[in-house]
């Protein structure tokens, strides 16, 4: 027999769930205030001891955590064209489970590195031109970020043939600096696991910095992991099922929040037509993508910036004055919970809306070009129209009355030409396993599988 504790440090709440592999079965949650600020040893003892009086033991076998505390692993992108090597460098970012404060392109400038010293990110990922080409933008960005008094690393992802100068240049000004394969060796082609394993050597390297953190990754079986990272995990694992347990399918894991509305995705999302062609970057098979200003207090505000007071009148009966005011309060208010009809009515508004912009802009997009003889669809992303399964997460989805009338946003059409799901199965997280699963999935795929198929609830 073998007990497993699975945690998650998340940016609230230090969330503990005992697992027991003889008896198949989850033996106790428990959930506490993550005390970044003082010692995070201090929010994960408390969550412990709620733990473990609802147990006969106090100890277990093996112990296994991840981390989105302190606002997570932050992230600024450098790269030469937005919709290439920055675009590259940003999905290889995300998908290492960092949070990815700003995309910047078409050179560096002595504005954009005070405005970095601002941001003050726990990393910097450069990149820009193929292997063989453009090599100015590259030695001109590197050199740029010279000027920089903050001392954090710079993951270096571009023209590989350019990295004797800039070797030469970092060591020069004592840079803390990493050399891997180019994110986008040649046009159109993603080449993101090096720099993903770099990115997360460092967020452990960073992550033990938080007081107490150190200790905790003594205790713990393998190096701790990004909250986000653990979730692709859960997320390819409920896809792809194990050997002796079929998959949900091509999956999509939508997890709305207080700041930003999160997309997974795993499946090719590239369906084999005649008339399509596939264009534009290459789609990574585990894609996740994080929208910064889509979120039901924190992003409330900037949500309606996005969307525009149009929107919500499909759903709500408010006049734009009211509409501005009561996303402006939420947004100021992270802490308010919705206690009247109209105040939870608006609350699902803004996570319909804050679902079906994400996935939109998760999703891939048909350019349509006829030809005398017959149409031909250029397809730009992922096709998302045939994924079988949607699983939501989030306390708006868990805490609602009607999770399915919410998480059913996502089957909206944007428009014709938008390649958004059309017919998935829906899912709820109700108990919010999925970091948990993750981290199990690890050393324990089929216990991991079994535990998400009874926790995990499907909607009408």
């Amino acid at each position: 027999m073998t007990t497993y504790l699975l945690v998650d440090f998340g940016s609230t709440y230090t969330k503990l769930t005992a697992v027991d592999d003889e008896e198949r079965r989850i033996l106790a949650t428990s959930k506490s205030y993550t005390t970044i600020e003082t010692n995070v040893l201090d929010g994960y003892h408390k969550s412990y001891d709620d733990l473990t009086k609802q147990l006969t033991q106090q100890s277990f076998d093996q112990v296994l955590a991840c981390s989105s505390a302190k606002g997570g692993f932050k992230m600024v992108a450098i790269g030469l064209s937005p919709t290439l090597t920055a675009e590259a460098a940003k999905r290889a970012a995300l998908g290492a489970g960092t949070r990815i404060l700003k995309v910047y392109s078409y050179g560096l400038t002595s504005d954009n590195i005070k405005e970095i010293e601002v941001l003050h990110p726990d990393v910097i990922l450069l990149s820009g031109g193929t292997n063989g080409g453009n090599d100015k933008n590259i030695l001109k960005d590197a050199k740029q970020l010279t000027e920089l008094s903050l001392n954090i690393p710079i993951v270096v992802a571009g023209n590989e043939g350019t990295y004797p100068k800039i070797k030469a240049l970092f060591n020069q000004y004592c840079i803390n600096y990493h050399l891997t394969e180019n994110v986008m060796p040649q046009i159109n082609q993603l080449n993101a696991l090096p720099t993903r394993k770099i990115l997360r050597d460092i967020f452990i390297n960073n992550i033990i910095k938080a007081k107490g953190m150190s200790d905790i990754q003594t205790q713990v079986a393998a190096e701790i992991i990004p909250t986000p990272t653990a979730v692709l995990y859960a997320a390819q694992l409920l896809s792809e099922g194990t050997t002796t347990q079929k998959g949900f399918g091509n999956t999509l894991i939508v997890d709305v929040g207080g700041a930003t509305t999160d997309i997974h995705s795993i499946g090719s999302g590239k369906e084999e037509k005649k008339n399509v062609q596939f264009d534009g970057l290459a789609e990574p098979y585990s894609k996740r993508t994080v929208e910064g200003d889509l979120g039901m207090r924190y992003s409330a505000k900037s949500l309606l910036e996005s969307v525009t007071p149009q929107a919500f009148y499909d759903y709500i009966n408010l006049n734009e004055s009211d509409l501005t005011r009561k996303c402006e309060f939420r947004s100021q208010h992270p802490g308010y919970i919705a206690d009247t009809m109209e105040e939870k009515q608006l609350d699902n508004t803004i996570a319909k809306l804050a679902i079906k912009t994400a996935i939109a802009r998760h999703a891939g997009y048909y350019k349509k070009e006829q030809t005398p003889s017959r149409t031909i669809y250029h397809q730009y992303g992922k096709d998302l129209r045939q994924f079988q399964t949607i699983i939501g997460t989030g306390g708006i989805l868990v805490h609602n009355d009607q999770p399915t009338n919410v998480l059913a946003s996502a089957l909206t059409p944007t428009d014709e030409l938008t390649l958004t799901p059309e017919k998935s199965r829906l899912f709820i997280d109700y108990d919010y396993i999925l970091s948990a699963i993750g981290l199990l999935s690890t050393v324990d795929k089929e216990l991991a599988f079994e535990l998400a198929s009874k926790h995990i609830k499907p909607l009408n």
